[in-house]
């Protein structure tokens, strides 16, 4: 019988999932490990959309004074009863969710982490009467929360304190040592970097994480998420017992995203067993530590529309949550080996890449292969191996793209980086019309080679040949387009005794041109296929409907291509 419980798609709150009857993967052993672990300030690094928020928040229900001890009811935690009976509901916990920080000024940043160290610190309205604070502590908690003119108004030496600062009237209140836990803790860097305000955001970041997660003597242990891992030395100087979790560390490693079983369960959970095949290939192929993994937005996204529709396609759920900028940027600074590479990958193969993992954000644009190291960490690549360097003890990773999602993205982003370099190569493109009129097949075939030498391919090797026609088709379509807007292009038009790729009518009212596009799978093979498209564009007859509006002067073209190179024969073929 499939499951009743509704599937929780944009739902990142754990005590909102339990209690309104939403499906839940537990990954309550990560609470477990931590404390087994036991790190004062723990810091997991994983790409978007791979449950670093609900994890939070069920740290945030487990560990917090007054939670609800039900919310943990049947899950892994529960059958630890020594270690529930010991942490659960014993301490008081400091939730701050930095994912929501942007401005285009610092000015707009800085507020926006003032109002959440605000709304955060209301959460304890009891602070301002409780009898085991001070006057001055009472003070000092009212003017977290103070507001001038409906908005929060703390001064910069109470907001770089502001963390601390709640920890300690907590530990005065409760007597208990506090959790604090900040989650996407890098994108008020990311937004300060994009916007121009970056060395600004790194010196208040330092100052409110040194003083909450170093010089803080009310600290119990802390937990922070992002997708970067910032080097140390720019936020988190002189911090001990720091530990890092990224993804390629074992520890944790099945604790952020869903597994092959996980996944395999949640589909049989709601009979769709049968679509796991589809969602393997467009949603899983991660790696984190010794376990692939899928990323849990798409998953979710995709299973919620298979409950309605058994024969829904899937869809790119995680490339459409976000600008993918990073790969928009990595495609744009590309050279001529670069853009090797992505072929390589975009085709299913791999690169060897030595990587950075602790990176600062204005070191990104430096090098392409600190790009190549932000593509790993975040999620747009993955890793499938290691090898060693010779003559050395260092390692380089062997790169993939994980799946056909992000595959998709790399595609796009490839698509449009080509149509704005052709845009911008004005005179390939007036040679390329003018030879096209002249039938001056050398030059024809001499400006598609110019242009397909700048191009990524984006053709899988395992694509059948129709497919790699059909893209050829497309190719030429576009740069017709764009070399004359005089003409009118007709794509798989209706003509004689069948459909033509390619008609033209260019300004004059008596020239007409056809053109049949092939694919070659070996160089020595594009002269039989230019011939091929000639041949079928007599037998078919392309040319009637180009005669039936009075268009006599008829240029044929058979275009052949070959990975990037062409051959073009062309013909007169007037009554």
């Amino acid at each position: 019988m499939a499951s009743t419980l509704k599937l929780p798609v944009g739902i990142e709150n754990f005590e909102e999932i339990r209690k309104l009857g939403f499906y839940y993967i537990d990954k309550t052993r990560l609470i477990e490990q931590l404390l087994q672990g036991w790190g004062k300030v723990t810091l997991f690094t994983r790409p978007r959309r791979f449950g670093k928020t609900l994890n939070m928040s069920m740290l945030k229900s487990f560990f917090e004074i007054g939670t609800d001890e039900s919310l943990f009811e049947g899950l892994y935690i529960s059958g630890n009863k020594e270690l529930c009976d010991k942490h659960m509901g014993k301490y008081p916990v400091i939730f701050l969710s930095l994912k929501s920080v942007e401005g285009l000024k610092y000015e707009d940043a800085i507020y926006r982490i003032t109002e959440l160290i605000g709304i955060e610190a209301q959460r304890f309205e009891f602070l301002a009467e409780s009898d085991r604070l001070s006057n001055n502590e009472k003070a000092q908690y009212k003017a977290l929360i103070a507001l001038d003119n409906g908005k929060y108004s703390m001064d910069d030496d109470i907001l770089v304190s502001g963390l601390q600062m709640l920890s300690h009237l907590l530990y005065k209140h409760y007597g208990k040592k506090t959790v604090i836990l900040i989650d996407e803790y890098d994108v008020p860097l990311d937004k300060a970097f994009q916007n121009g305000y970056y060395k600004e955001m790194v010196s208040l970041i330092r100052g409110l994480f040194g003083r909450a997660l170093k010089t803080n003597e009310f600290l119990q242990f802390a937990v922070l998420t992002g997708c970067l891992r910032v080097s140390k030395e720019s936020i988190f100087t002189g911090l001990n017992n720091f530990e890092i979790n990224s993804i390629v560390d074992i520890a944790y490693d099945e604790q952020f995203g869903f597994t092959d079983d996980e996944v395999r369960k949640l589909l049989t959970d709601y009979d769709r067993a049968e679509r796991y095949p589809d969602v393997k290939e467009w949603y899983d192929g991660y790696h984190f530590g010794n376990t692939d993994i899928y990323c849990p937005w798409d998953v979710i996204n995709f299973a919620k529309k298979l409950v309605f529709d058994t024969s829904a396609r899937p869809s790119t759920f995680w490339i459409n949550s976000s600008g993918n900028d990073m790969v928009k940027r990595f495609v744009d600074k590309a050279d001529q080996t670069t853009r090797d590479e992505i072929e390589k990958l975009v085709a299913g193969g791999f690169v060897e890449k030595q990587l950075r993992l602790d990176l600062t954000y204005d070191e990104i644009d430096n090098t392409i292969d600190n790009l190549w190291s932000v593509l790993f960490t975040t999620g747009y690549l993955t890793k499938v191996g290691e090898v060693r360097l010779p003559d050395s003890e260092s390692y380089a990773y062997k790169l993939v793209i994980p799946n056909k999602e992000v595959r998709e993205v790399f595609v796009l982003q490839i698509q449009e980086w080509f149509k704005s370099v052709v845009a911008k190569d004005d005179d390939t493109m007036k040679l390329l019309s003018r030879a096209i009129l002249d039938k001056d097949e050398k030059q024809i075939a001499r400006q598609l080679n110019i242009v397909m030498s700048h191009m990524i391919s984006i053709l899988d090797t395992k694509a059948s040949d129709d497919m790699k026609e059909n893209f050829y088709h497309g190719l030429l379509i576009g740069l017709l387009r764009g070399s004359n807007p005089g003409w009118l292009i007709k794509s798989n038009r209706e003509s004689g005794d069948g459909f033509s790729d390619i008609l033209i009518k260019p300004e004059d009212p008596d020239a007409g041109i056809v053109i049949e596009v092939k694919y070659a799978k070996e160089m020595k093979n594009l002269d039989a296929a230019c011939e091929a498209a000639m041949t079928q564009i007599k037998e078919k007859r392309y040319d009637e409907a180009l005669r039936d509006e009075g268009r006599c002067d008829i240029l044929a073209y058979g275009i052949a291509f070959c990975r990037k190179r062409c051959k073009v024969v062309g013909e007169n073929i007037n009554d």
